[in-house]
């Protein structure tokens, strides 16, 4: 993924030089492959690229068109040939993606947007009109952020830079945080109140006026919730499927370096894995090789065999009859807990963290990983993200089909399949119905998910201005409308894009991370053919399973998941743990009206003692307060002061901060021993 960074001045002053040379400095790391700029009258923007196709090494970027717009584009694109085609006499099979984008721009202005299928973001800056448009593809598999002030417009791939060199403080974004603790914050949101994330399949116009820069976002391209698929035979939905996922697989696999996938023995990867083999055997694909990458734990294998997804990753390597790079999480961990790390150095202060996510958290895996990527040359990562999702993973579940059929009013069928479902399930037919008929009730009366309530220190105001970011966004199903079962698609698909928002890019693990599950067509399919193909009763992944017979292992196919608790660890937190150490007597977190200092303190005070406390919330909230002390030691918080909380010496003078986390580790450990990735 190439980065691209932009400043525009509205007074027409450049950027001063100083500041371009941070800046730089910053961003070089992410795009070793080149070092150009544009520069004019109040404008900067500056590109590095990282190639990972035969044409992008002949980009020349930022692009200039012959109307004068300056281009900057990071991505991939996939319909290539059909644009070449519709804008013939201007390019040719050779021409480069940047040149392809430019051609369309030309001919049908920001229009263009919605015909541009990939993995894509890009920036478009018109110096005859003072306009700049900030654009991604429909799915959001790409970074882009932008902070707006008084004067100027500040745009770049990553975040660091707008966030070190602004000049200014910031003050935390709420709602983030909220959605952080609930699972992922929302893909248009950033940890700071004055910087945004570009939304998915929404451009962002930005123009100076006379009072105020005009900030407007559309959509230029959604799923069509009006289409439907509908064939006579399971066959015809089979063979569509296999066409559709072929492509979503073949489309990622063009690059002129060998491509490393992850593959983690689940149905996801592995069948992204057989279909590229399949792909790469007809010669249609353009890397030169398929490599794959596995990390496993062994640690139950004593108790729980079956646990261990070697044992499935290896069933796909014998098919491929090639062994992949494997990494043991097991002994991995076991490291880990025995440095008994203190929990600030979750973040290294050495390297500004702008996010929330720890540098030094399963540090081995990445090292390993990256290692593996440079020794072999790659560049381009398949993942199994969205996989789930899209295809009906998880445990079967009849409430979207039976949501379709009371939407629509069918309820003779409605009756059938109800009655089918509860036999299959073993369940009274009522609690199905009613699960079905409470998503459609205001969620006042339908309730909140549990988690609201697993955090008694968040501060009550905190709670009470985010509370549906807390609860993960609860969706209501429309009883008008698209169907309950594309609402639901829809719904899913947000928490994939608010996942991959999340994580950004890493200098010290440079990859192009694509998603064959995510590709535009292949979900449009999947949305518009009946949820009965999707989901049969009793049958997660029915349509999946039935098209890819003799493509992945059969074994694989049949597998059965087990549920596995581990064991419980110690209990004895103040055997094995030693102090709270700084924690506890100055809470950044409570300084800006996230946490309670007193009502955390109270909850490790219960744990200590062995009673029931949310462990995880509470390893949760120390990542938190050590993420915000990072922040507090660049300066780049508006006004983080301490907090003291009541009693703190007395109740914990005599413990040490070193194994506050081996401690927390110990109490709770996660339902399933194979931590899920990407490429579950």
């Amino acid at each position: 993924m190439s980065v691209q960074f932009g400043r525009w001045n509205f007074e027409g002053q450049p950027p001063a030089s100083d500041y371009i040379e941070k800046v730089s400095a910053t961003i070089a790391p992410y795009g070793p492959d080149s070092n150009d700029s544009y520069s004019k009258g109040g404008v900067k923007i500056l590109y590095r690229a990282f190639h990972t196709t035969n044409e992008s090494q002949r980009e020349a970027q930022p692009h200039i068109s012959p109307s004068g717009a300056v281009i900057t584009w990071d991505g991939r694109l996939d319909n290539r040939a059909e644009l070449i085609s519709e804008l013939r006499g201007f390019l040719t099979p050779g021409s480069t993606d940047i040149e392809i984008v430019a051609a369309a721009h030309e001919k049908w202005g920001t229009n263009c947007l919605a015909k541009l299928i990939g993995d894509w973001a890009l920036s478009i800056w018109n110096p005859t009109h003072r306009s700049l448009i900030l654009a991604k593809d429909p799915i959001g598999t790409h970074h882009l952020y932008y902070s707006i002030d008084t004067d100027q417009i500040t745009w770049c791939t990553i975040l660091d830079p707008l966030v070190r060199f602004a000049g200014k403080t910031f003050a935390l974004n709420e709602e983030y945080i909220a959605g952080w603790f609930s699972m992922f914050p929302a893909a248009h949101l950033t940890p700071y109140v004055d910087i945004h994330s570009v939304p998915p399949s929404s451009p962002v116009l930005l123009r100076p006026g006379k009072h105020g820069t005009k900030h407007i976002i559309t959509k230029y391209w959604d799923f069509d919730p009006g289409k439907r698929i509908c064939y006579r035979t399971d066959a015809e939905y089979e063979e569509h499927f296999r066409t559709v996922f072929a492509a979503a697989v073949q489309r990622r696999l063009r690059s002129d370096s060998p491509i490393l996938a992850e593959l983690s023995g689940g149905m996801d990867s592995s069948s992204i894995v057989c279909m590229a083999d399949t792909v790469i055997a007809r010669g249609a694909a353009e890397t030169p090789r398929l490599d794959t990458i596995s990390w496993f734990d062994d640690s139950y294998d004593h108790l729980e065999p079956d646990t261990n997804e070697l044992h499935w990753i290896t069933k796909v390597e014998e098919k491929r009859s090639r062994t992949g790079f494997h990494i043991n999480l097991g002994e991995l961990r076991q490291r880990e807990v025995d440095s008994q790390k203190a929990f600030e150095s979750e973040f290294d202060n050495d390297r500004f963290v702008s996010a929330p996510i720890p540098n030094s958290r399963l540090s081995g895996l990445f090292k390993q990983y990256s290692a593996y990527m440079r020794s072999q040359g790659h560049r381009v990562v398949l993942s199994g993200l969205g996989g789930e999702s899209a295809t009906g993973g998880g445990t079967p579940t009849p409430t979207p089909e039976l949501q379709n059929l009371l939407a629509r009013a069918r309820f003779f069928a409605l009756a059938l399949r109800l009655k089918a479902w509860a036999a299959k399930m073993r369940k009274p037919r009522l609690p199905l119905l009613w699960e079905a008929a409470r998503g459609f009730f205001p969620l006042v009366l339908a309730g909140v998910p549990k988690e609201i309530h697993r955090a008694p220190w968040f501060h009550p105001g905190f709670v009470r201005r985010n509370h549906a970011a807390l609860c993960a966004y609860p969706l209501r199903i429309k009883l008008f409308g698209p169907l309950p079962s594309f609402q639901d698609y829809v719904g899913t698909l947000n928490g994939d894009r608010s996942q991959m928002a999340f994580f950004g890019l890493r200098s010290d693990m440079l990859r192009d991370l694509r998603y064959p599950y995510l590709d535009r067509d292949f979900l449009e399919f999947m949305y518009a053919i009946p949820r009965e193909q999707v989901v049969r009763v009793g049958q997660r992944r029915s349509l999946m399973k039935r098209a890819i017979v003799g493509i992945v292992p059969g074994e694989l196919l049949n597998r059965k998941r087990k549920a596995f608790v581990p064991p419980e660890r110690s209990k004895s937190v103040s055997a094995e743990s030693a102090s709270f150490g700084e924690t506890g007597e100055q809470m950044v977190s409570g300084s800006v009206g996230i946490v309670d200092p007193n009502r955390f303190l109270e909850a490790f005070q219960k744990a200590r003692r062995n009673e029931e406390v949310p462990i995880e919330s509470l390893k949760r909230t120390l990542m938190l307060e050590s993420w915000l002390r990072h922040l507090t030691i660049y300066g780049v918080l508006t006004n983080p002061t301490a907090t003291k909380s009541r009693d703190y010496y007395s109740r914990h003078s005599e413990r040490s901060e070193e194994s506050l986390c081996v401690s927390l580790e110990t109490r709770e450990r996660p339902v399933t021993a194979q931590p899920k990735s990407s490429a579950s």
